[in-house]
């Protein structure tokens, strides 16, 4: 199934949210942990989503490099005009899914059109 969500004002997390449930598979009858849903989600319009300043500047994303010292933070403000926001919408998302070996599969399920 093709799924297209608009996110013209509304929040981050509020659509990350959904577009996980459906990458899942969580709103099919047939819902089971160990497969992989057909269900591609088109996601249009992430320029426009609803994010405060304030948020902007209290969101960090960090990563570590392994090294003593080598945790690095970033907010989302930097992060997105560093990489886009369609790479910080993949980055939220991937977050919401599980853990396992479909996390990537179910990624490149998910077309984002900024």
């Amino acid at each position: 199934m093709k799924y297209t969500i608009d996110a013209e004002n509304k929040k981050l997390g509020r659509v990350a949210a959904d577009v996980a449930v459906l990458l899942m598979g969580k709103n099919m009858v047939g819902f089971a942990r160990n497969t992989m849903p057909d269900a591609v989600v088109e996601v249009t319009n992430l320029n426009k989503l609803s994010i405060t300043p304030a948020k902007k500047e209290s969101i960090t994303y960090k990563r570590y490099s392994g090294y003593p010292g080598g945790l690095k933070e970033e907010t989302l403000d930097n992060l997105s005009k560093r990489l886009g926001m369609g790479n910080v919408f993949k980055k939220t998302v991937s977050g919401m899914l599980p853990k396992n070996k479909l996390r990537s599969r179910m990624l490149k399920n998910l077309i984002v059109k900024e």
